[in-house]
């Protein structure tokens, strides 16, 4: 559709009337207008926020208020918004943004995320802060769109990284910052070449698996703030789980970054009821444990501590997510006795009958006799899981990260409405809200902390109006040992330099 637009002329005839008939040149009721137009506008002074009362469909929180303020007056428009997940760090980048555009000091906009979050940010834009955003799809001519949202792995390659290059964006805004993790990943490069006018980088977790990550994305906001690696390693004695001056260092990090804890919000918070449940296997769920623990002196080919490390948490899963990684070994071997004795081991994993660790699951589900999440790593294990729980008269859904957008929907509502239990792979720990629900299992512990706050995040945030149960499960004389007390490290140096943390593992502990 074309609009033509021609220069009008009519204005002549008015002028030249008013000339000779000597009629007045001007309009009280339209120059008052007129007034009261440019008087609405006028912004007198930069103090406080102007965009809360442009905003008829959103009530900001006190708390999101002060970040947006915060922001804006101490930090320059660069800064980690580092909320506790579930206390709207989206809204508060919505204020932000806002802000600058009423002001005038920002217009051309690039917003990263996940892909699952692409569409959740356009809406919210719309019609939460009237800001025309549009979501990248392919050959969408971002040259003639103000406000851009698009996916992390689309932005990072050719041709789109050329494009976005550029041009000349005011305002950056990255959500699930943490994935951006360090200087050799291909989107934090990118990010790095981005000008960078303003720029906000949202993740309640900023330090995921090590403090490196956190210096990382405080360079990215202010290069030098924390010295060069060199300087900010000999500093603070930093290695990956470990630091001194963390008093110092911290006072360093709140100087461009923002983080509200739940209990510090002024909001009425329901209760975290955190239980770890240690699970014994079967004398032949042991015997296969054993045996896979004994590849590594069969050969080489099984002495790569990925895969060793890989099949114990597979064994510690399900037998289904096991046998898909032996046999995928089995075809490197390269002799008889190889092969033998995978083969062994996959015929005695075939023969188990029981999975301890489901049957827990399904014994926390009976008397929970409510909504529940389970959480594991593997789709062999959700498929698993989902035709164990319907044998024992048990409805679920499945969620992971292959569902496009409406099929993630159908699946939420499948649950909401008539499922008990969704069993979600990781994916489902981002950019689900799921505040209906108040019971999470961890079927499986992930390496890193910040995994699991995501995960309970996705109920306890919120809306939620009952306390949240979470249950972790952990295999006893297990790799699930190991991986609890490297858990453990990691929460303290979060602690050490973020900020405390709700309970996650608190009474796990005293178990291991």
């Amino acid at each position: 559709m074309f609009m033509i637009i021609e220069r009008s002329s009519d204005w002549k005839e008015g002028f030249i009337n008013k000339l000779e008939n000597q009629e007045p040149w001007d309009n009280w009721t339209l120059y008052n207008m007129s007034y009261e137009v440019v008087k609405a506008n006028l912004i007198e002074e930069f103090s406080g926020l102007q965009s809360p009362k442009y905003l008829p469909n959103l009530t900001p929180l006190a708390h999101q208020l002060e970040v947006a303020e915060t922001v804006i007056s101490r930090m320059n428009g660069k800064a980690i918004l580092a909320d506790e997940v579930g206390l709207g760090k989206t809204i508060e980048a919505g204020l932000i943004l806002k802000e600058y555009l009423i002001r005038g000091l920002v217009k051309k906009v690039l917003i990263l995320a996940p892909a699952s979050l692409i569409n959740q940010w356009v809406e919210e834009l719309h019609y939460k802060f009237y800001i025309p955003a549009i979501a990248f799809k392919k050959n969408t001519p971002i040259d003639y769109y103000d406000v851009v949202v698009m996916s992390m792995d689309t932005a990072k390659k050719s041709p789109h990284k050329e494009l976005i290059y550029a041009q000349n964006y005011d305002m950056i805004i990255i959500d699930e910052a943490h994935k951006l993790k360090n200087h050799k990943t291909k989107i934090y490069e990118f990010v790095q070449g981005l000008k960078k006018k303003f720029c906000l980088l949202l993740t309640a977790t900023p330090v995921q698996n090590n403090v490196f990550e956190l210096f990382y994305l405080i360079s990215l906001l202010k290069p030098g703030h924390l010295g060069n690696y060199e300087t900010f390693q000999s500093s603070f004695s930093a290695s990956k789980h470990s630091l001194e001056h963390d008093e110092y260092l911290r006072e360093l990090v709140n100087q461009v970054m923002v983080r509200n804890r739940r209990e510090e919000t002024g909001i009425e918070w329901t209760s975290r009821r955190v239980q770890t449940i240690p699970i014994e296997f079967t004398k032949e769920e042991r015997e296969v444990y054993e045996l896979i623990l004994e590849l590594k002196n069969v050969s080489s080919v099984f002495s790569g501590a990925f895969s060793m490390i890989t099949l114990q948490k597979e064994m510690c899963s399900s037998k289904e997510a096991t046998y898909l990684t032996l046999t995928k070994m089995r075809q490197n071997c390269t002799t008889q006795a190889e092969i033998d004795f995978v083969d062994g081991i996959i015929q005695k994993l075939m023969a188990l009958e029981t999975n301890s660790k489901a049957e827990k699951a399904y014994e926390i589900i009976s008397e929970a006799n409510d909504k529940v999440i389970i959480f594991t790593e593997y789709k062999a294990s959700q498929v698993y899981l989902q035709w164990y729980l319907n044998s024992k008269g048990i409805t679920s859904v499945p969620f992971n990260g292959q569902f496009n957008k409406s099929k993630r929907e159908y699946m939420k509502h499948l649950f909401k409405e008539k499922f008990q239990v969704l069993i979600a792979t990781e994916s489902g720990g981002e950019g689900i809200n799921l505040q209906f629900c108040h019971h999470v299992i961890n079927y499986d512990l992930p390496w890193n902390p910040m995994k699991l706050e995501q995960r309970i995040g996705r109920v306890h945030r919120l809306g939620q109006e009952h306390d949240v149960h979470i249950y972790n499960l952990a295999i006893e004389n297990t790799i699930e040992k190991d991986i609890l007390e490297l858990l453990y490290v990691k929460l303290d140096v979060f602690e050490k330099v973020v900020g405390e943390l709700d309970d996650i593992l608190s009474t796990l502990k005293k178990t291991i």
